[in-house]
């Protein structure tokens, strides 16, 4: 029995249409990220057989050619794109053909802008000799592989290939079957985050007393997907239905845990564990969106590009992300859960506020949260104001 059989089990049957949604994606994302190709749906019997351009091999790649019976190009997106000299809108996702085929080592080459160069062309002069064209549509099955390996915190980049004879309906489910192939709908990848968010339960709360603020109890959220778990640090005992002084904190291993002088996010947790606790009570939300919702691993990719002069924005975008991948929905479903629909604030970012807005999260009051730079980060938190908006 293959696993698109398995996929689809009795137990599986029992749970609505956006929990089977977000379980094919959520096992896409693990076959995507064992270096597996995937295929992504578009509904109407065709799809895209795609794999993660990080991850490819030579062998893979010729797999992959031969189950499709023709050459595969790569897929950036249009910010990957606009790196690699190409004149396209950051908006759309990229498909290159490169003149002479794809290799395993080019493809990684013209994803990872942080590999050693080869003694070939560089790659931003092979994608500009290449065939290449930006996509028309940000919500086809392109634009959800490109998802797809976000989701999977991997560079967003997919070697990929149109299935063959697309035309007619249950195209994809036996082309799927028959190469024991994950599939997932491009439209349930494009949608994952917010069923994802809107999914999020409390699962365990504990009392865990904290230095700066004694009286204080964790409770952890997951998603029915089983994705990353996000906390609440409740700091006292904040009044539910009443404006409540709150600070959304993304996950930083390196400034959280490790105490890195590049950025300020360690201060600015404890910190904001600190004003809470001298408040009297508050929330501070733990998200796990590391480095500003790219991953750890791809942070520390912008990390060697910064080292090389970029800043924090160009780094990002260089990589094929947008300047700020993080989403805040997770936020406000859990205030919500939690009993709060208003907050004070503490942020310098506008893009918070907007975001709880759009939600259904009121925001009261803005409390400015600023921490003296510390001789290794002043250039990230100039970027910070004059790329990013956030209010100094």
């Amino acid at each position: 029995m293959d696993r698109m059989v398995l996929e689809l089990s009795p137990e599986d049957l029992t749970h609505s249409p956006d929990r089977l949604a977000q379980r094919r994606v959520d096992r896409a994302l693990s076959d995507l990220r064992r270096g597996e190709p995937v295929l992504v749906t578009d509904g109407t019997g065709g799809g895209l057989l795609a794999m993660a351009a990080e991850a490819v091999s030579t062998d893979a790649l010729n797999r992959l050619t031969a189950m499709v019976g023709g050459a595969p190009a790569l897929l950036v997106t249009g910010q990957r794109g606009r790196a690699l000299g190409l004149d396209v809108a950051v908006d759309r996702p990229v498909l290159l053909s490169p003149p002479a085929g794809l290799t395993a080592d080019l493809a990684r080459d013209l994803a990872d802008p942080t590999r050693p160069r080869p003694r070939w062309p560089a790659p931003a002069d092979l994608a500009q000799r290449a065939a290449w064209r930006s996509l028309d549509s940000a919500d086809g099955v392109e634009a959800a592989a490109v998802m797809l390996a976000k989701l999977a915190r991997l560079l967003p980049a997919m070697v990929a290939a149109p299935l063959p004879g697309q035309r007619g309906g249950g195209d994809a489910g036996s082309f799927a079957r028959r190469h024991d192939l994950l599939s997932a709908g491009a439209a349930d990848i494009l949608d994952y985050q917010r069923r994802s968010a809107r999914s999020l339960a409390r699962v365990a709360d504990a009392a865990v007393p904290l230095e700066d603020a004694e009286r204080t109890r964790l409770v952890a959220f997951r998603p029915s997907d089983g994705g990353p778990e996000h906390l609440a640090i409740i700091i006292g005992d904040p009044v539910p239905g009443q404006p409540v002084l709150a600070r959304l904190h993304s996950e930083c291993f390196t400034g959280d845990l490790l105490g890195s002088l590049r950025c300020d996010c360690g201060p600015q947790l404890r910190g904001a564990i600190r004003e809470v606790s001298q408040a009297g009570s508050g929330i501070v939300l733990y998200l796990a969106q590391e480095g500003r919702g790219i991953g750890l691993m791809n942070k520390l990719r912008a990390y060697r590009l910064q080292d090389g002069g970029l800043d924090t924005v160009d780094a990002n975008t260089v990589l094929g992300f947008d300047a700020d991948e993080r989403v805040y929905l997770p936020a406000a479903s859990m205030l919500k859960q939690l009993g709060f629909t208003q907050v004070r604030l503490m942020t310098n970012n506008p893009d918070k506020i907007a975001q709880l807005t759009r939600w259904g999260v009121a925001v009261t009051e803005r409390v400015p949260h600023i921490f003296p730079s510390n001789g290794h980060n002043e250039a990230y938190l100039k970027t910070k104001a004059e790329k990013s908006g956030h209010l100094f």
